[in-house]
C-alpha cells in the first residue's frame, strides 16, 4: 500500500485534523507543516497530491505509538527503518494499539479476511528468517478496515 492510503485510515479510524496529525508527528521530533498532510491526504489524481515519503510515514507511525500509548521521556525515540514495508506498519500498528495476537485474529475475521496463527506470526518475524513472509497489501488493507470498525465503535 503506498504511505498515503495508510495515513488516510488511520486519520479517518481516530477522526484527526491537520493539526492532531501535526501534533502526532511532534511527539516523534519531527516537524510536518499542516499543508503537507493536506497534501497527502489527497488522492493520487487530485492536484496537489503529494507522496508521502518512508522518512515521513515512519515517524508518523512513532508518533501514533506516543499519541496513543504516551511518551517516556527517559528513553530515546525509536529509529526510522528504512524503507517502510507493509510489515512495519503491520508492527507498528500493533504497538500503537496494544493488540494481542488474538485481537488481530478478530479484527481480520472481522471483515471477513480470516488468516491463520502462522500466517500472522510469519508478518512478525525478522526478514531473512525462513519464517518470515511479506505482508501484501491486501493484507494490510483488511487490517486497517478492520482496525477502523473496531476503534470507531
Amino acid at each position: 500500500m503506498i504511505h498515503n492510503d495508510v495515513l488516510r485510515s488511520v486519520r479517518y479510524m481516530l477522526a484527526l485534523n491537520e493539526q492532531k496529525m501535526v501534533e502526532i508527528f511532534k511527539l516523534a521530533n519531527f516537524a510536518a507543516k499542516p499543508w503537507e498532510i493536506t497534501a497527502f491526504m489527497k488522492k493520487e489524481e487530485e492536484d496537489g497530491f503529494i507522496h508521502c515519503p518512508d522518512i515521513v510515514m515512519g515517524n508518523f507511525l512513532n508518533g501514533l505509538i506516543y499519541f496513543k500509548r504516551g511518551k517516556d521521556e527517559s528513553r530515546p525515540a525509536p529509529e526510522v527503518t528504512i524503507p517502510v514495508t507493509n510489515n512495519t506498519v503491520l508492527k507498528k500498528l500493533r504497538v500503537a494499539f496494544e493488540l494481542k495476537d488474538t485481537d488481530m485474529h478478530d479484527i481480520f475475521a472481522s471483515v471477513g479476511f480470516p488468516i491463520s496463527k502462522p500466517e500472522l506470526s510469519a508478518f512478525f518475524r525478522a526478514e531473512g528468517s525462513k519464517n518470515f513472509r511479506d505482508c501484501e497489501d491486501q493484507y494490510l488493507r483488511n487490517f486497517l478496515k478492520g482496525l477502523t470498525m473496531r476503534v470507531r465503535k
